[in-house]
Order: structure tokens, then C-alpha cells, then sequence
């Protein structure tokens, strides 16, 4: 399935490769976040819903709108702190991968 949409699975595993850079990106910003010191807040919207995101990369194939409002809520609660934008781009570039969300 995943060859005749134009992707490759990991190596050695039936993972879509989307799912397994969302699980790092998500990984990722959970520790700059986690290692952050300065309290803010809604850090614990951020870390709530990177921990949904976190769990919907482990469940295998997200639900797109599901993913999309995640991000939306981690970029209103940490997108201002700026030594976390790299961390932020990467989950918001893997949230990108699976597409848009299906017209109603």
C-alpha cells in the first residue's frame, strides 16, 4: 500500500514513514520542552497535546483532523518561545506529511 502512494516503509519494518517522523519530531519537542526551565502558561496544553500526538504516533496511522487540531493547540500554547521553534517546525513539517484533511 504504502509503494503505491509513492512512499518507502522504514527499513526493516511495515511503518509508514510517516509515522515514524512524526513519532521523532514529537519526541523531539517533548524533551526541548521538558528541558525548558522557564515555566509559561500553557506549558500544560503543550504537554498535553504533545503526549495525544505522541500516543496517536504509536497507534499507528492518525486521524488527520485529530493531528491538525493538536498541532494548532501546541503552536498557540508554545509558539511564542522561541528555543523551542525548531523543535515546533519539525512536529508542524511531520503533522504536513499525512496531507490535508478530507473535504466535508
Amino acid at each position: 500500500m504504502l509503494r503505491s502512494l509513492g512512499q518507502r516503509s522504514v527499513t526493516g519494518s511495515d511503518e509508514d514513514p510517516r509515522v515514524a517522523e512524526l513519532r521523532s519530531a514529537v519526541s523531539r519537542l517533548r524533551r526541548e520542552l521538558a528541558a525548558l526551565p522557564a515555566e509559561f502558561p500553557d506549558r500544560g496544553i503543550a504537554e498535553d497535546e504533545l503526549a495525544a500526538l505522541a500516543a496517536m504516533a504509536l497507534s499507528g496511522l492518525p486521524e488527520i483532523p485529530r493531528l491538525r487540531r493538536s498541532l494548532l493547540l501546541v503552536v498557540g500554547s508554545i509558539g511564542s518561545v522561541s528555543a523551542l521553534a525548531t523543535g515546533l517546525a519539525a512536529v508542524r513539517s511531520a503533522v504536513e506529511l499525512f496531507g490535508e484533511p478530507p473535504r466535508r
